[in-house]
């Protein structure tokens, strides 16, 4: 939501869905992929990239994802500790760190449990968040003057759809690369894929749409100041709890899964582990949050791109419980690295995209490499 209150305040109305359908249709080819991977296999994204990256190089793609998914988690405590402690409490530090230590103590407890603490979670927060953010919203319309294109027409320009697509990419990137462990799941790869499509494409849509909508005729610098404004604190609390809540689960869910393959430890104290350090480190997360995105957009890509191409051009090491694992494909590991350098230095079209092309290419040069040993 936050994202799409950035995507208002720099885009008309055309290029704020055009930057939706962009990002979307990216995300959902990326996601989808991911989805149909995981449920065929019935393997976690660690457990994927042992067998693309080998047994040590899965370390990196594993640390990756612990590391930005602990991020998540940390921002996610401070987008919601303190602005509900400015609003309950004036806002001091010690009312900041305070709500941030107890919604970290919550959501990690929550997250501590496993799938299916998060699936009975989910089935409250999901339907709640919708249901909540279309009032704001209709409300917010209600509430302005003129019609949605004419409120977008006020927009500062400041963004292309190209860029605005980034926005929408970075914003969901890092959970989209973990798919596989949540699509892992379902019952059949083609159940895993339509089903991580239809979740991102329309729910994130929907988010983006509550944040831009709300703010343009409401103004505001976050979702929930906004809310406040409509005279619905405490919805408010509860939306912004619900949304994050299932975010930061998740979140602290794929972490421990990362942590727990680089240090060989079961899953529950690495999950522990990954909310201490996000906790720790939310208040400063939040006050960074544009360059974590930036950050996100430009690293994470390859590491999906490898993966799927890992599943197509090698099934059977994937569909064998004891696969003979590499330790290291260097391959994989330099189209990561060489894919995030690219998305970083190279300002011209999609970040994520020219990550991709360049870890496919590494990673197809080095498949071609391999078979004529």
């Amino acid at each position: 939501m936050w994202v799409g209150q950035q995507l208002a305040d720099g885009l008309d109305f055309w290029g704020f869905l055009g930057s939706l359908i962009l990002g979307g249709i990216i995300l959902g080819i990326y996601t989808g992929l991911l989805g149909y991977v995981g449920a065929k296999t019935g393997l976690s994204l660690d457990l994927l990239s042992q067998r693309a990256f080998g047994e040590k190089g899965s370390y990196l793609p594993s640390a990756m994802t612990s590391f930005t998914q602990i991020g998540w988690f940390g921002v996610g405590l401070a987008m919601f500790a303190i602005p509900v402690s400015k609003e309950l409490l004036g806002g001091s530090t010690a009312a900041q760190w305070g709500l941030v230590i107890l919604a970290g103590v919550c959501m990690t407890a929550s997250a501590y449990f496993g799938i299916e603490s998060l699936t009975i979670v989910s089935y409250i927060a999901v339907p709640s968040v919708a249901i909540l953010g279309t009032i704001a919203m209709v409300m917010a319309v209600m509430r302005g003057d003129g019609t949605i294109i004419d409120q977008f027409a006020k927009s500062s320009g400041s963004l292309t759809i190209i860029g605005g697509a980034g926005l929408v990419i970075g914003s969901f990137v890092s959970g989209g690369t973990a798919t596989p462990n949540f699509a892992r799941f379902a019952k059949n790869g083609k159940a895993g894929a339509i089903t991580t499509v239809v979740a991102f494409f329309i729910g994130n849509s929907l988010m983006f749409f509550f944040g831009a909508v709300s703010s343009i005729f409401v103004g505001g610098n976050d979702i929930f100041e906004v809310m406040v404004r409509l005279n619905l604190f405490y919805l408010a609390v509860l939306v912004l709890g619900l949304n994050i809540w299932t975010t930061n689960d998740n979140a602290l869910y794929t972490a421990g899964l990362g942590l727990a393959n680089i240090f060989h430890q079961r899953k529950k104290p690495m999950v522990l582990l990954s909310g201490i350090i996000g906790t720790v480190a939310s208040v400063w997360l939040y006050y960074n949050f544009c360059g974590w995105l930036n950050i996100l957009n430009c690293t994470l890509p390859p590491v999906g791109t490898i993966l799927v191409l890992a599943y197509f051009m090698n099934k059977e090491d994937f569909e064998t419980d004891q696969p003979k694992l590499k330790t290291v494909d260097w391959f994989a590991v330099a189209g990561v690295i060489l894919g995030a350098i690219v998305a970083n230095l190279l300002h011209w079209g999609i970040a994520s995209i020219n990550g991709m092309a360049v870890a496919a290419v590494c990673y197809c040069v080095g498949q071609a490499v391999n078979k004529r040993k």
